[in-house]
């Protein structure tokens, strides 16, 4: 009887319509060799160290498609989903079921250092990959995202969430130019005796410019308690409760990235970047906290699938919110990877 099961369940298998989906297997090994020389602020001893390790976003994965509906799903190291969805066009537009990028998400930057950072915790924008259901109508998205439900901004209390998270973004490109208009939203409530609202936004645009071998990206954007939505931003981005526990002190952001490109040929490139990113508490006499990044490097492509890029950047951490000085980072190494 088991013999004639796994028999069954073979036969099954082969004749299913869904062996005919059209599978795509795809992985990235990526590499990461930097020296890293941290300064901290206040005068200190700098500390030297040297990263030699396999980045966090090495993956499998493949692409899925049949007739109108696709999907895809991606491992990265850990083992960690990465991302797992999918997608049916209906003609108009398509619908998304799954995990993956959300609308907010932009990649103008290269910066390889730190697990290929991209700039985003300088002035990029990086929502990550969500659990979500997502409309798409022509280059509009319309996202109803996963809310992040963690951060009690250490009061203790009850975090109750009503809504999902509400992103969106439209893309206008012609054959030089393109840019992408985006927003996001997220509200949720804190229970500790009182009720304390924490409302989150970000809102901006993503754009670029190519002529010839050469193009220039960048983003900019501005927002609020981008903490709590989840955002990777790299100074105090979390909005604080005051002293009578009775009021949310909201955590006001801007940031921006430019990043100059240009291609000498199929088998060399060059890149410069910069970003920066502010953020300050909405009381009086606040200071802000900023962070910049600017970095250097090349593409070099051995074979298809197959490059190293040599980088040198800095991390400027400037002052916190109090005055003192936080430091800088520095540093040069390599990435190496081989997509197969």
């Amino acid at each position: 009887m088991k013999k004639f099961l796994v028999i069954f369940a073979i036969v099954a298998l082969i004749a299913s319509p869904a062996m005919a989906a059209e599978w795509n297997f795809f992985g990235s090994a990526r590499m990461s060799t930097f020296s890293n020389d941290v300064s901290p602020g206040g005068g200190g001893d700098s500390d030297q160290d040297t990263t030699w390790a396999l980045q966090g976003n090495s993956r499998v994965g493949a692409n899925v498609k049949a007739g109108d509906v696709s999907g895809a799903f991606e491992y990265g190291t850990g083992v960690n989903v990465r991302k797992l969805y999918g997608e049916w066009n209906f003609g108009a537009g398509s619908l998304l079921v799954g995990q993956t990028y959300t609308p907010a998400n932009f990649f103008p930057s290269n910066q390889v250092w730190d697990g290929d950072a991209d700039l985003l915790p300088y002035g990029g924008v990086y929502r990550g990959r969500r659990p979500m259901i997502q409309l798409k109508f022509g280059t509009f998205k319309l996202a109803f995202v996963s809310p992040d439900t963690a951060n009690d901004l250490g009061t203790g209390g009850d975090v109750d969430v009503t809504l999902p998270q509400f992103e969106a973004s439209y893309k206008f490109k012609t054959d030089m130019f393109y840019v992408d208009v985006f927003g996001g939203y997220q509200t949720y409530e804190i229970e500790q005796g009182v009720t304390l609202d924490v409302d989150s936004y970000i809102a901006g645009a993503n754009l670029g410019l190519t002529f010839g071998p050469a193009s220039i990206m960048g983003s900019a954007w501005l927002g609020k308690n981008t903490g709590p939505y989840g955002m990777w931003v790299d100074p105090a981005d979390d909005p604080v409760v005051n002293a009578a526990g009775t009021e949310i002190i909201d955590n006001d952001l801007f940031g921006w990235l430019a990043v100059v490109n240009f291609k000498a040929n199929d088998m060399l490139s060059f890149e410069a970047g910069y970003g920066h990113v502010e953020t300050e508490l909405d009381v009086d006499a606040a200071q802000t906290d900023e962070t910049d990044s600017y970095y250097v490097n090349a593409v070099l492509t051995f074979a298809p699938g197959v490059f190293i890029v040599p980088e040198v950047g800095m991390v400027d951490y400037q002052d916190d919110a109090s005055g003192a000085d936080q430091g800088d980072l520095t540093y040069f190494g390599a990435k190496w990877q081989i997509n197969f």
